[in-house]
């Protein structure tokens, strides 16, 4: 324990073991859906040859991958930020990447985009220009981060779904069905009723009541797999899965530029290295502040060793075939059970690692069961708007935009991007354009560039 504490200093931030250990259960139970997701997104896609990635070797590269860096990122910044391979990123990849090269070329430009990221942190840019955003944009960023993953859960679960005559709709065409729907009404209940009540383990006890309770329905009524999502609650059949680790390694780290063009190849790498730049930043800031991790000013100290972390998680997810890994958001379940330190990673890391051999055990908990703590956790993070003067319009109508883009377009970026953009606008407008910091304008002018990314390509006559 005097070990643990020297590197960990749990009590020194007013956790304790108990805690990490809960938080770390909760961040994996909350984030393990990507183990079926990211095999789902990058093996239903085809490369530019028209090959497709083996499923059992996705789901074990995923794991690994995010065991490992989970664990990297818990010893050395000492911080409860799971990671994993980014949604969206993977997406990029899947349709955007792949269908112009091979798939170990696309990997490879994964790999050349941590890279990238490595260098903006060893150069300091990449923490100047964190420490060059005004608090209340960073508590901004925080609370659009809460909304976002409780919008995640909600739609997650099908209580939010798409609508015949409106973006959004009650369920599915307005009602809400089904015993999936029950099951995670029971659990949206059970989570807030002992989140309110202040019990311990709260989260993580609904997680695992709420899944026992899916298995419980599921047997009884019947109910089609396809309807819990993509996890379906069942008592697995066996304990362990053989892993397969025939996708580690699988890159080709300039392929990319022969297969797709010079600047074709720059443009994917430039929008990889923006996107994971930025919401990496933006959960590191909300994480943090809603662990009471930031300074007076709103910065993480040590936060280089932080950044660099996770730039390297971008490489070592092309490296592994398992897309660009970066901080996820839904380490917010783990500091919403206490976690505070790196240690909560060492277990949220060492069952992600595990899930390679035990994959039957460690994914039945359906999105049904697992959502209900992504909005109780929404609910937490937005706490932090009362940090935000909303009085002073120059700087709340950027945060408000900032929180607001994040749930409406599904994407931390897209949130950062405005509201930085409208923040050096506003100020030039009332004529404070020397109050804005010299980086500030950097970032809001490739934002400019990655919002316009589109009539961009077509005049350089870009597919």
């Amino acid at each position: 324990m005097g070990v643990l504490e020297r590197v960990f200093k749990v009590h020194e931030r007013g956790s304790s073991y108990v805690r990490e250990a809960r938080g770390g259960l909760a961040t994996f139970f909350t984030m393990a859906y990507i183990l079926v997701l990211n095999p789902i997104i990058l093996g239903g896609a085809k490369d530019k040859f028209g090959h497709v990635l083996n499923h059992t070797q996705l789901v074990t590269s995923t794991a690994v991958v995010a065991g490992v860096m989970t664990l990297i990122m818990g010893v050395g910044g000492n911080l409860p930020l799971a990671i994993a391979a980014g949604l969206g990123l993977n997406g990029v990849v899947a349709f955007t990447l792949a269908p112009t090269m091979s798939w170990p070329d696309a990997m490879g430009l994964v790999v050349l985009e941590g890279l990238g990221i490595c260098l903006l942190v060893v150069t300091g840019l990449r923490q100047k220009i964190m420490d060059a955003i005004p608090l209340a944009l960073k508590k901004a960023i925080g609370v659009g981060i809460g909304l976002f993953i409780a919008f995640i859960g909600l739609v997650d679960a099908g209580f939010v779904g798409k609508g015949a005559g409106t973006p959004v709709t009650l369920g599915a065409g307005g009602t809400l069905k089904g015993w999936p729907m029950f099951v995670f009404c029971i659990g949206v209940l059970l989570t807030l009723c002992l989140l309110v009540r202040k019990v311990p383990g709260g989260l993580l006890i609904s997680i695992v009541g709420t899944t026992v309770l899916a298995i419980v329905v599921n047997k009884i009524a019947t109910v089609p797999d396809e309807a819990w999502g993509t996890i379906a609650p069942k008592v697995p059949h066996g304990i362990v899965a053989h892993p397969d680790f025939g996708l580690l390694g699988k890159f080709s780290l300039f392929g990319g530029f022969h297969h797709a063009g010079v600047m074709t190849a720059i443009v994917f790498v430039f929008t990889l290295i923006l996107a994971d730049f930025f919401d990496a930043m933006g959960t590191i800031i909300g994480i943090s502040g809603e662990a009471g991790l930031l300074d007076e000013e709103g910065r993480l100290p040590s936060i280089g060793r932080v950044l660099f972390i996770d730039g390297l998680a971008a490489s070592a997810g092309g490296a592994g075939s398992a897309s660009s890994n970066t901080c996820f958001v839904e380490s917010a379940a783990g500091v919403g059970e206490g976690a505070r330190t790196g240690l909560a990673n060492i277990v949220t890391g060492a069952l992600l690692f595990l899930a390679a051999f035990l994959t039957p055990v460690l994914t039945i908990v359906p999105s049904q069961a697992a959502a209900p703590a992504l909005v109780a956790v929404g609910f937490l993070m937005m706490t932090q708007a009362k940090d935000i003067n909303w009085d002073d319009w120059e700087i709340a109508v950027p945060a408000f935009l900032t929180i607001a883009l994040m749930p409406f377009t599904y994407s931390i970026t897209n949130g950062i991007g405005a509201g930085f953009i409208l923040f050096c606008v506003l100020k030039v407008v009332l004529g404070k354009a020397r109050d804005v910091n010299w980086l500030m304008w950097i970032v809001a002018l490739f934002f400019v560039v990655y919002f316009a990314l589109d009539p961009i390509k077509q005049a350089l006559g870009i597919e």
